[in-house]
């Protein structure tokens, strides 16, 4: 079998990673198209994805058209030359394109209401299916699958993921101490376009709130203000899941991020216009259901419950009881997804590969030794 993954975000190395080294450990061939995009190639390379660039991100709405019309046309050449069985990419017009013009199955994954009212009509018509969690509200018709999870269970499910406390301490970080993770995203994705995240006033009382209470680590999209200096991220990017899960507490205005800290049972602050705007469902049930996620669109009431869990010593723990009740209730989100590629490609799915022959990370340049 020969599937071609298209990796366009950060967020989609983590979402396919594991399924595409199962594939190569049963001796299916794989080829992976990549997009310059922050780190996206940067974390392929650590966990030792051998993958092509097709593109780098385009700045404002014209570059990203004219990145996008040369991305689908260096897809089209680059897929028939390997000729697939199955493409499989995140909510990706190009992909979906390619697949169609080739005859061949266009595996989707999206959870993302917003993105899909965008970007529906250019995919679902030339998707053979597209993999939504059992929150995502709309109803996408026939093509639709639902499961029971978050996308972020494909890498975060205690099936696939340890925490590693040494990864941390290789890089200054001692995971017994009390510290807290900040997420500032750049708000220039095209489904942001004229929203803005914490004002800068907001984003130095945070940080003051939280300094009361241990260290404080930013990561931020954009270039971090030369006043946050002194907070950037000691780690690299492929151990931002060690470092969540070891906090004490999450705080930003990333949608990712939040759902990866609830996930860890890492109490998660998030600050969010769509709170007000129709939320996305997962928060619904993360927030609601499972208590692993509060989310507020409000500056001042935000601010309030991040100093109110800061001080709180028993919110780890409570948060510990919540994702364990969230877990019995979902699934192992790669093992889903690989049902789908064998069942699209009309091939029986061999043995899943025991957690031993599954890779680790591959160390960056200046990283102190692999987890």
């Amino acid at each position: 079998m020969r599937v071609l993954f298209d990796v366009c975000h950060p967020a989609h190395v983590h979402l396919f990673k594991h399924a595409i080294a199962e594939l190569r450990a049963e001796g299916h061939e794989t080829l992976v198209t990549s997009r310059e995009k922050e780190v996206t190639t940067q974390l392929l390379d650590a966990y030792g994805i051998d993958h092509e660039p097709l593109s780098t991100q385009g700045e404002g709405g014209f570059g990203l058209a004219v990145e996008w019309f040369g991305r689908e046309l260096r897809l089209l050449r680059r897929a028939r030359r390997f000729g697939p069985d199955v493409i499989v990419s995140h909510l990706n017009f190009a992909a979906a394109h390619v697949a169609t013009v080739l005859r061949r199955p266009n595996l989707v994954f999206n959870d993302n209401e917003e993105a899909a009212r965008l970007l529906g009509p250019l995919v679902h018509p030339f998707s053979s299916l597209v993999c939504t969690p059992s929150s995502f509200a709309a109803d996408l018709g026939e093509v639709q699958r639902r499961y029971e999870g978050f996308h972020e269970l494909a890498y975060l499910h205690p099936d696939r993921f340890t925490p590693d406390p040494d990864v941390l301490r290789r890089h200054g970080v001692e995971p017994e101490d009390r510290y807290a993770v900040v997420r500032l995203v750049s708000w220039a994705a095209y489904h942001d376009a004229g929203r803005e995240g914490l004002s800068a006033a907001a984003r130095r009382e945070l940080l003051s709130i939280l300094e009361d209470h241990g260290d404080v680590y930013v990561t931020s999209e954009a270039p971090l203000p030369d006043e946050f200096e002194d907070y950037r991220l000691p780690v690299p990017p492929e151990a931002i899941h060690d470092l969540l899960a070891h906090a004490d507490l999450y705080v930003g205005d990333s949608h990712t991020m939040a759902i990866e800290a609830g996930l860890l049972g890492t109490p998660s602050v998030r600050f969010n216009f769509l709170v007000d705007d129709g939320d996305l469902g997962g928060y619904d049930v993360l927030g609601d259901t499972y208590g692993l996620v509060r989310s507020t669109a409000d500056e001042r009431e935000g601010l309030d419950l991040v100093a109110e869990l800061a001080a709180d010593d028993g919110a780890r723990e409570r948060w510990a009881e919540r994702r364990r009740r969230l877990l019995a209730d979902t699934v192992d989100v790669t093992d889903f997804m690989l049902d789908r590629i064998y069942e699209l490609a009309g091939v029986a799915r061999r043995p899943v590969v025991p957690a031993d022959r599954r890779p680790t990370r591959r160390p960056l340049a200046g990283d102190g030794g692999s987890p």
